[in-house]
This record gives C-alpha cells, sequence and structure tokens, in this order.
C-alpha cells in the first residue's frame, strides 16, 4: 500500500483539519496482524513533525520537509504491518524562553532578530543583556559552550503551545491514527521543550540538565524503551538538530555498544536540515551521521525494504 483513498499527498503541507476518523476506520478494517504477532519489534521515531517546521508558512520551515512528510506517511502505510509502535515527539513552547528574542535585549532595549548566535563574551560585556534569571542565563552560555561547544542561537517563535503551528502535519497525524488502529497500538506522543531556562532539541535530555524539575534531565525510562526494540527508524525534522541530537543522547551513552547502534535507523530521506544564512548545518549534520554510522547506525531511505533479518 502507498497510500489509502481517504489520505492523499496533494495535502501534505496543508492546514487542514486531518481526517482521523476516516483513518481509523480503514486501520480498522486493514487485513493487519495484531503487533503481538511480531517476531521483531520495529519502532519509528518520528521527530517534531509540526506544521511550523513541516509547511512551508510555518514559523520555522525546514525546506524540503513536505517531501519528507509525504515519504514518511508512505512509508507508515506500505509498511503498517510491521511497524510495532510508532513515537512522535512534540516540540512544545511559551512566549518567554531562553532561545527567543524575548529574553534578551540590547542596552537600547532592542531584541536579537531571529537566527542571532549570542556569545558568551556578548553576554558577559552586556551586548546582550537576559531579562530572565540573569545568573542562570550567563551559567548557561558558559555551559552551552563547554559541554555542546556551541553558541546560544536565537530562533523565531515557533511551536508556540496551544496556535496551530504546535499541531502534528496533518498527513501523518492520519498515518499514526491509522497504523493505531490498524495494529492496536497505541501511540507515543512525547512533549518537548517546556522548561523556559534551557534548550530541548534531544527528545531525550535538555542542552543543559535542570536537576529541580522532573522534565530537565535525561529521560532514561523513555531512552531505555526505544532501545528494547529490534529496530528504531528515525525521521522528522530537522535532520541538523532534533533528529541529530536525538540519536546523539542514545550514542553518546551507547556509542561504544555497536548490538545497540545497530538498532538505529536513520530515513534518510524523511528528514531535511535547517537552512542557516551563514552556518552549513547539513554538512555539520552529514559529519556527525557519518561517524555514527562507523559506530553502526543504518542510513537508508523510505523506498528501501525494511529490515526483517
Amino acid at each position: 500500500m502507498s497510500m489509502p483513498p481517504f489520505a492523499s499527498v496533494d495535502d501534505a503541507g496543508k492546514l487542514i483539519s486531518p481526517n482521523a476518523s476516516g483513518a481509523i476506520r480503514a486501520g480498522l478494517e486493514a487485513p493487519t496482524p495484531s503487533v503481538d504477532e511480531d517476531s521483531k519489534k520495529i519502532a519509528l521515531m518520528l521527530v517534531d513533525a509540526q506544521v511550523d517546521f513541516v509547511h512551508e508558512d510555518g514559523a520555522l520551515s525546514v525546506p524540503g520537509a513536505v517531501g519528507d512528510a509525504e515519504r514518511t506517511a508512505q512509508w507508515i502505510y506500505r509498511n503498517a504491518g510491521k511497524i510495532t509502535h510508532i513515537f512522535a515527539s512534540l516540540d512544545s513552547h511559551i512566549p518567554l524562553q531562553i532561545f527567543f528574542p524575548t529574553w534578551w535585549a540590547d542596552d537600547g532595549g532592542d531584541h536579537p532578530d531571529p537566527y542571532t548566535p549570542i556569545t558568551v563574551e556578548e553576554v558577559e560585556d552586556g551586548t546582550w543583556r537576559p531579562l530572565y534569571e540573569v545568573d542562570w542565563s550567563l551559567e548557561y552560555v558558559h555551559a552551552l559552550k563547554d559541554q555542546a561547544k556551541k553558541d546560544l542561537m536565537i530562533w523565531p517563535f515557533h511551536v508556540l503551545l496551544g496556535t496551530p503551528g504546535h499541531a502534528l502535519t496533518p498527513i501523518l497525524y492520519e498515518a499514526i491514527a491509522y497504523h493505531s488502529a490498524a495494529r492496536s497500538a497505541q501511540p507515543t506522543l512525547e512533549i518537548k521543550g517546556t522548561i523556559a531556562k534551557t534548550e530541548y532539541y534531544s527528545l531525550l535530555e535538555p542542552e543543559v540538565k535542570v536537576p529541580e524539575d522532573p522534565r530537565g534531565t535525561l529521560n532514561q525510562a523513555l531512552m531505555g524503551r526505544l532501545l528494547s526494540f529490534d529496530a528504531i527508524y528515525f525521521a522528522g525534522q530537522a535532520k541538523s538538530h532534533c533528529v541529530l541530537e536525538t540519536i546523539g543522547s542514545i550514542v553518546e551513552r551507547h556509542g561504544d555498544d555497536r548490538q545497540a547502534m545497530e538498532k538505529i535507523y536513520l530515513l534518510e530521506d524523511c528528514t531535511s536540515s535547517v537552512k542557516h544564512p551563514e552556518i552549513d548545518f547539513e554538512a555539520l549534520a552529514n559529519e556527525a551521521y557519518e561517524d555514527y554510522a562507523q559506530k553502526g547506525m543504518h542510513i537508508v531511505n523510505s523506498s528501501d525494504a525494511l529490515d526483517r533479518s
């Protein structure tokens, strides 16, 4: 199966109400076995496939993401009888967060533009002043530089809770609903990114830990659950950020365990990189993925046969 009658690739990238009831009815009628019969347990980890990232008019639109969503939906329908479980993350923000313009101002009271990097030196010399959590903000940019070797990036307002941009793109919501009904398998929807004073690219952990918040440390339970599957396919947005960092959280803890690394599959044609006017995020991501592949991760396309070995 490519696309069932209720779904259409023409709807990819359109902000429409997903036909959830049609998807569920079709799934219930599909001749697919229960997941309990799967001899090999296969998971899809769909990262941040949300309107603001996928749609061309989204607040932080990733070029190529509409096509990624089409291919991912087709992959789900084509392999619905083999996919045991679908995880989907939802990046979730509020108006005042450390990576938004509202958190920072210069001496004149002006806020930084989106895609402005904020360095340790600029915070120390007052070029950019935090308006909230002043001591923490200085500690934060130091921690980013020391731990992740990066500067704080200011992003456009995106995936704000309660806005249409936060929703899963409809074509993929339908595919998830179809799979859930067809396989009698409840999907797992994971919220991330609501802690105001840290970033949360990886689904599994924030960029800088916030130990006093139960959401602010490594989600060991979710990591263990992912690694309990025989294969984990990754798709979603963005290849250069949240997909990369989620896989990176696994690599950091299990990169020397080839058996664990060989469970990871990157659906390369179902994810795209953020475009920045100066930083080549695609090249940086590819360099990291090449390293992960050396450790055992598989880089595949959605047209490749599902590995059932």
